[in-house]
């Protein structure tokens, strides 16, 4: 499928998106969030695709932010309305799917940008990225789920200081606060991620769903997340990949798993 405004390639199992608006930062559009939602939902159902890497095109930003022209003169329906559709189709798919999403931040990651980072599963940063959220500059909130994704990764405290200042946080300070997990040198980037991706790629494509499923049932209102462990755990007994993980391990070879 042609996208308008990202590239999708597939290698060794990795999919890879590249947000390509390099002229605009990679600014988010309507246009672009239903390209990303239109290649994801796509990936979810691609058996060649285990792990899916997110990152920007060129050397200076992830995504700096959301198109502001787009929004400018909207009223109050249409930016709650901006909001819901966005998460829905695009945020908070990112955060379900059951295919790992990694997000390679490459510099700038601000507003949408960091919000969409902190919907995938994981953050790697280049060691001259910038985060921020600041929405409050423009008379906004975060409304891609910043608010409450900002706060389960660092704290409140420090989401609240964040997010009250407008203030911009280094790849390294994002490593000490938790947001990020890795910080390389830009060159290295893609892959470092690709090394960490193929060592998910080894691991049984179902149980790593089931495990994604799990942790954030912690985080959702009304879901006990112990509960839902416990039944992930039960349904793993009845995969082909059970089978197969532990024969190989009874037999000391390296298991060969179909995602069954």
């Amino acid at each position: 499928m042609n996208y308008e405004n990202i590239l999708v390639s597939i290698e060794e199992k990795v999919a890879t998106i590249t947000i390509n608006r390099p002229t605009k930062l990679n600014a988010l559009n309507k246009a672009t969030i239903s390209d990303l939602s239109n290649a994801i939902q796509s990936l979810a159902k691609n058996d060649d695709a285990r792990v899916i890497v997110l990152t920007g095109s060129g050397e200076k930003a992830f995504v700096a932010g959301a198109d502001i022209s787009e929004f400018a003169n909207y009223t109050t329906v249409e930016g709650a309305q901006l909001a819901a559709e966005g998460q829905e189709s695009l945020f908070d798919f990112i955060e379900n799917l059951k295919k790992p999403v990694i997000a390679a931040v490459n510099g700038f990651a601000l507003g949408g940008g960091l919000e969409l980072a902190m919907a995938c599963h994981f953050r790697i940063a280049s060691d001259n990225a910038k985060m921020g959220l600041p929405e409050v500059t423009l008379g906004l909130i975060p409304g891609y789920g910043g608010t409450q994704r900002l706060p389960q990764l660092i704290g409140k405290g420090r989401a609240m200081e964040l997010i009250m200042t407008a203030a911009m946080i280094t790849a390294e300070q994002g490593k000490e606060y938790g947001l990020v997990n890795h910080v390389v040198p830009q060159e290295e980037l893609l892959s470092f991620t690709n090394v960490i991706a193929q060592k998910i790629i080894k691991n049984a494509p179902f149980a790593i769903g089931k495990a994604i499923k799990a942790i954030n049932a912690n985080f959702e209102d009304g879901k006990n997340g112990f509960d839902v462990e416990i039944k992930s755990f039960g349904k793993c007994f009845g995969t082909q990949d059970f089978k197969e993980g532990t024969t190989a391990f009874l037999e000391k070879r390296k298991a060969e798993f179909t995602g069954k």
